[in-house]
């Protein structure tokens, strides 16, 4: 009986197990989010977010770590230089995985997709209470809207008479 076994065996030894994980997170990290069969990416996610927590460690030690995982500089410099500062601020849940609800052709595997939580482009930074003092300049920036709706009814005023002058250019 397997009580109190953590992880599944998908199948496989464990250098098989271990160099198919590191390879889908070398994957995951290049190309931020991958297509696989549910049961890996439950179990892909563990290894990744160990990883992204190294990354936000960013000491050399954790450095270290992480390359016994990847086996490659460039991984490691990617992880913790664009990876690990978009959860910095972040607890946890560095990963999702998005169950498709197709089957794989073949062995009818149910399919997911494991992605980053985060995108490249989503840097949250500890400073959001000053975002909150900002309410109070959007309410002076809706006083300054009338004037702008009113310059575009103008110009819109203006396009029409040159609209019906092209028409009557055409008949003649």
């Amino acid at each position: 009986m397997r009580h109190k076994k953590a992880g599944k065996k998908l199948n496989m030894s464990s250098p098989l197990r271990k160099a198919m994980f590191r390879n889908m997170a070398k994957s995951l990290i290049t190309h931020e989010a991958i297509r696989t069969t549910e049961t890996r990416a439950k179990e892909l996610r563990k290894v990744v977010e160990r990883l992204v927590t190294y990354a936000i460690k960013n000491d050399v030690a954790a450095r270290r770590q992480a390359y016994k995982v990847l086996g490659n500089h460039g991984m490691v410099k990617r992880l913790f230089d664009e990876i690990g500062p978009r959860f910095a601020s972040g607890g946890g849940g560095y990963t999702r995985v998005i169950k498709l609800g197709a089957v794989r052709t073949g062995d009818a595997a149910p399919m997911a997709i494991i992605e980053f939580s985060k995108k490249a482009g989503e840097v949250v930074l500890p400073e959001e209470k000053p975002a909150k003092k900002a309410a109070p300049k959007k309410a002076a920036s809706k006083k300054a809207e009338p004037k702008v709706e009113e310059k575009p009814a103008e110009v819109a005023a203006e396009e029409t008479p040159a609209a019906e002058e092209k028409p009557e250019k055409s008949e003649e």
